[in-house]
């Protein structure tokens, strides 16, 4: 292995007690991995919709401003006193950003698990990737094959396994078919392929009719537009074909859960026999699992009492579902990782070019189809 620098350049962002959000460049102390850690030199690491809400947490960023520190770029911007009480927790404490990434192992702890990996190119999960390196435990690490591009690598986890879990979810919970909004996002491709291989039927709901023909190249068979005119009828009429009772929501402010239940309930009173003024009995569940749309949700009581809305996230449910599972889906990750699972990037940067405020304002827009890849 080449000569280790001495320091990690490593983001920061940092809520001020003053109102005031700032994100900045530290030079820290090289890490050296326990014997259960390995250190990995960071090449490739995605701005997700999960990273912003740590990166910019309620801040309000057209007020942003560009300032530099040490020669490296700082972002700075107001935080209006609502998003204050919002980041109340956070506030004076700096905190490294990144959910994910793909490196190469360069340093190893005394451990078998760690020394196994040493010059691999390894999947990692676990916050603080937005950096130069990353000492974290072996565990935290998928080995993937020889030869991988970290562009491949570079997103195994939270789109891959999140997409994974809504398949999963519908089985536990005795579903047979799945509701998916923001459906023409990298996570929502999956989702489709996934759904095919395992014939699952799946109803996608997008805004446009360009992402309509995204997913139908794809090859979608229900594939839905929320700006037509007769979106809910022909939601109602997807539902009614798919069977499709549980739902996965990226949206999560507005009407859009709202309408996904009231359709199911449609659906569900076409299949009565007899009236009942509290609805039909079919249970009905969709989870809110993005943030969009970060206004209020927005529930109109339009189907009936057999119905749960829930928030969902990665983690607690791999905590629920056990090693087994999540080891086969992870194994199903590195199989199909340039198929099924392949992530696409319109732009890649640096990681000091993230910090322009013109590249914040496009990644931050969260636009379907624009999606940025960090190269450090």
């Amino acid at each position: 292995m080449t000569d280790l620098p001495d320091t990690n350049l490593t983001m920061l962002t940092l809520a001020k007690p003053e109102g005031e959000l700032e994100v900045s460049f530290e030079r820290r102390p090289m890490p050296d991995p326990a014997p259960h850690e390995v250190l990995v030199r960071i090449l490739a690491t995605p701005i997700n919709p999960s990273d912003l809400g740590l990166l910019f947490g309620a801040a309000d960023m057209t007020s942003a401003r560009a300032a530099t520190r040490d020669g490296l770029p700082v972002v700075t911007a107001d935080i209006p006193a609502p998003g204050m009480r919002a980041m109340a927790g956070r506030v004076g404490e700096a905190l490294a950003i990144g959910n994910e990434a793909c490196g190469e192992v360069v340093k190893a702890g005394s451990s078998p698990e760690a020394q196994a990996l040493l010059g691999k190119t390894v999947a990692l999960i676990g916050g603080e990737m937005y950096a130069e390196y990353r000492c974290l435990p072996a565990q935290m690490c998928m080995e993937l094959p020889g030869g991988t591009d970290p562009k491949d690598g570079a997103s195994c986890f939270v789109n891959p396994l999140t997409s994974l879990a809504f398949t999963e979810t519908m089985r536990m919970e005795g579903h047979s078919a799945i509701v998916h909004t923001a459906a023409a996002s990298n996570l929502g491709q999956m989702l489709v392929k996934i759904c095919a291989k395992d014939g699952i039927p799946l109803v996608n709901i997008v805004r446009s009719e360009a992402q309509v023909e995204i997913l139908k190249g794809l090859g979608a068979a229900h594939v839905v537009n929320s700006s037509d005119a007769d979106f809910l009828d022909r939601l109602t009429a997807a539902i009614v074909e798919t069977g499709a009772t549980i739902g996965f929501d990226a949206i999560g402010g507005g009407k859009l859960a709202s309408q996904i239940l009231a359709c199911m309930e449609a659906a569900a009173v076409q299949r009565m026999t007899t009236y009942s003024r509290y609805g039909s009995d079919s249970f009905k569940q969709v989870y809110i699992y993005g943030a969009l749309d970060v206004g209020p949700t927005v529930l109109n009581r339009s189907f009936g009492f057999s119905w749960s809305l829930s928030g969902f996230l990665l983690t607690p449910f791999m905590q629920k579902a056990g090693p087994e599972v999540v080891g086969r889906m992870r194994q199903r990750v590195v199989d199909e990782l340039t198929t099924t699972f392949k992530s696409h990037y319109s732009h890649e940067i640096s990681l000091t070019d993230a910090l322009s405020l013109e590249t914040i304002a496009n990644y931050n827009a969260k636009r379907t189809g624009e999606k940025y890849l960090i190269r450090p």
